[in-house]
C-alpha cells in the first residue's frame, strides 16, 4: 500500500510538473522564428495565402513566420514534414483539402490526417474554376462537354495533381458529364496554369487564386465556378449548376495546421494570431484580389469541416476510381 501511494504521488509530481512546464511554454511562446511550410509551389493558392497572412501573424506574435515551399506527393511531402516536426508550434503549415481529405482514401500516406495533425484555423475558402486558354474554341462548359462526348479520352485537363481537389472535380465532371477527359497531374496549381496557356493542355480546373490574375489579363476564359453561388470576384461567370451540372461542386479551403500533441495554449495563440490578422482591412483586400474571402474558424471547427471533407470525397474516390 505505501508502495502503490508512492508511485501515485510520484505520479501525480510528473504530472502536474508537466503541466506547468507546459504552461511555461506557452506563456513564453512565441520566442523565435515561426516556419509556415506551403507544400505546393511558389504562385499557387495556397504559397499566395500564405504570403497574405504571414506579414500580420509576424506583427501579432512578435516573431518572424518565414514561409517555406516544400512541394510534392500532391501536398503530402510538406504536410508529412509537418507531421513529423516537433510539437511546439514552430513548424505549421498552409494547407488545402487535397492532403488532407483526399490523398489518404487514394495512397498509402506517411501520416494519419486525423491523428497525426492538430487543425489550428480554417483561413480562408475559394471559389474553383474551369479554364481554358482566351484562344480556345470552347466558349461555355456546355461546348467543352459536347466536344469531350465526341471525341472521348482527346481532351485533356491539368490540375494541380493527382489526388488534389482539382483532379477529382475534374472527375467528378467526367462522371456528371458522362464524358471523359484525359487528367493530366501536374505538381502545383502554377505548373498546370502555366502549360495551359502554352497549348500543353485543353482545360484545368483550378482555385480561383491560382489564376486570377491570368483571368483579370483576359489570357484565360472561365467556363463556369464549380460552387453553389457565383463568386463575387467573377459576377457575370456562371455557376456549373447554371450550366446544367449542378453536382458538379469543389469548392475549396485552406488553413493552418501543426503537428499533434502541440500544446492547446500554443494553438490558441496561433489562431488568435491568425484572427488579428484578418481584422486587418489590407489582409482583407489581398485576400479578396485573389479571389478568395476570409472563413475565419476554430480548431475545433476547422477539425469537424476536415472530418465533414474526408467523407465527402471518400465517396468521390470510391465511386470514379481516381487513384495517385
Amino acid at each position: 500500500m505505501k508502495l502503490d501511494r508512492r508511485c501515485l504521488s510520484l505520479g501525480m509530481v510528473a504530472a502536474l510538473c508537466w503541466t506547468f512546464s507546459t504552461i511555461a511554454f506557452a506563456q513564453d511562446f512565441p520566442s523565435k522564428t515561426i516556419r509556415m511550410i506551403v507544400p505546393y509551389p511558389a504562385g499557387g493558392p495556397a504559397d499566395s495565402l500564405a504570403r497574405a497572412v504571414g506579414p500580420a501573424m509576424s506583427d501579432a506574435l512578435g516573431q518572424p513566420v518565414v514561409i517555406e515551399n516544400r512541394a510534392g506527393a500532391s501536398g503530402t511531402t510538406g504536410v508529412d514534414a509537418v507531421a513529423k516536426s516537433e510539437p511546439n508550434g514552430y513548424t505549421i503549415a498552409m494547407s488545402g483539402p487535397g492532403a488532407l481529405v483526399a490523398a489518404p482514401f487514394m495512397i498509402k500516406v506517411p501520416y494519419d490526417a486525423t491523428k497525426d495533425l492538430a487543425p489550428i484555423a480554417r483561413l480562408a475558402e475559394v471559389n474553383s474554376v474551369i479554364v481554358v486558354a482566351a484562344s480556345s474554341p470552347y466558349k461555355t462548359l456546355g461546348d467543352l462537354v459536347a466536344a469531350a462526348r465526341a471525341a472521348p479520352g482527346k481532351i485533356t485537363f491539368g490540375s494541380a495533381g493527382a489526388g488534389t481537389l482539382t483532379h477529382l472535380a475534374g472527375e467528378l465532371l467526367n462522371i456528371e458529364g458522362k464524358i471523359k477527359l484525359l487528367h493530366v497531374p501536374y505538381r502545383g496549381a502554377a505548373p498546370a496554369a502555366a502549360d495551359l496557356l502554352g497549348g500543353h493542355i485543353q482545360v484545368a480546373l483550378q482555385d480561383l487564386p491560382g489564376v486570377i490574375s491570368q483571368i483579370n489579363a483576359g489570357s484565360m476564359r472561365v467556363l463556369a465556378v464549380t460552387s453553389e453561388h457565383r463568386s463575387p470576384a467573377l459576377p457575370n461567370v456562371p455557376t456549373t449548376g447554371e450550366a446544367g451540372f449542378p453536382n458538379v461542386l469543389s469548392d475549396s479551403w485552406y488553413g493552418i495546421i501543426g503537428p499533434a500533441g502541440t500544446p492547446r495554449a500554443v494553438q490558441q495563440k496561433l489562431f488568435d494570431a491568425v484572427a488579428a490578422s484578418v481584422k486587418k482591412p489590407e489582409v482583407v483586400e489581398q485576400i479578396a484580389r485573389l479571389g478568395a474571402f476570409v472563413a475565419l474558424s476554430t480548431p475545433e471547427a476547422f477539425s469537424a469541416t476536415i472530418a465533414q471533407e474526408q467523407k465527402r470525397w471518400k465517396r468521390v474516390i470510391d465511386e470514379t476510381g481516381a487513384r495517385m
